[in-house]
């Protein structure tokens, strides 16, 4: 696990690569490759583009962070990994509310085809909760009747048992995700946006600073780069206030 802890400021970037087109993909990798650890392909482009993003990506000298929070019976999340794994692809999720017997078959599988092909066993997160929920979205229409704190805490809790590497989930949670389940596990944070920029659909945002503060390893930031005039000096803006937070952590410590 140890290789995809974060070294420094730009490697705990993930760029959310929300496009439709190789194009688009071909200009944002080339342009920020040095400057971001990881190019999230998530649902809208590999429905749109497929694998040809993935190995695009690899070409060019970026690497890979699916998000695609799978979520079905055991078997075909199972299965479903294995191709991922066959792609080339050594960081991805599924969705903790698929339950512990799906993470556990899995981490199972991926591992057993680990090393039969001598292959290095990928980074598995779960997904705990989207970051376009509110509380009331998760007691009034899924009948949750937890806080969304408990109920994170609880998924990730579940995802540690199962034997993954670590979850996505918000800023506000990470600190008593690290506190209760280890340092080394990884805490991806979702939803996180610089102050200077527009929140659009999402609910519960942080800032960059905020994440790394709350403890987060990864976090996820996507449209305040890509829709930026200038693409790299955002991210030179992003990485400042990363590195900043993370001095200020370290003096906190």
């Amino acid at each position: 696990m140890e290789r995809l802890k974060p070294l420094n400021a730009k490697d705990r970037i993930i760029l959310a690569l929300d496009v439709d087109t190789i194009e688009e993909v071909i200009k944002y990798v080339d342009l920020l490759k040095d400057y971001v650890g990881f190019f999230k392909v998530g649902l809208q482009l590999f429905t749109s583009c497929g694998f040809e993003a993935v190995e695009v990506i690899k070409e060019h000298g970026g690497k890979v962070y699916f998000d695609g929070k799978f979520q079905d019976i055991p078997n075909t999340i199972a299965q479903t990994s294995i191709n991922l794994m066959k792609r080339g692809i050594d960081f991805f999720n599924i969705s903790a509310t698929g339950g512990s017997k799906m993470m556990i078959n899995t981490l199972n599988a991926c591992t057993n085809y680990a090393k039969k092909n001598e292959k290095e066993l990928p980074i598995i997160l779960a997904v705990t909760l989207l970051s376009s929920f509110g509380q009331k979205t998760l007691t009034n229409e899924l009948g949750v009747e937890m806080n969304i704190s408990g109920y994170v805490l609880k998924l990730a809790k579940i995802a540690k048992e199962a034997g993954l590497s670590g979850v996505v989930a918000p800023d506000t949670d990470a600190g008593q995700i690290k506190k209760e389940l280890g340092n080394d596990f990884i805490v991806v944070c979702p939803a996180v946006r610089p102050t200077w920029a527009i929140v659009n659909d999402q609910i519960r945002i942080v800032s960059p600073s905020d994440a790394i503060k709350a403890g987060a390893d990864y976090m996820v930031i996507g449209r305040p780069i890509t829709m930026a005039h200038d693409p790299i000096a955002a991210t030179k803006l992003i990485i400042a206030e990363i590195e900043e937070a993370l001095i200020q952590k370290e003096k906190e410590d």
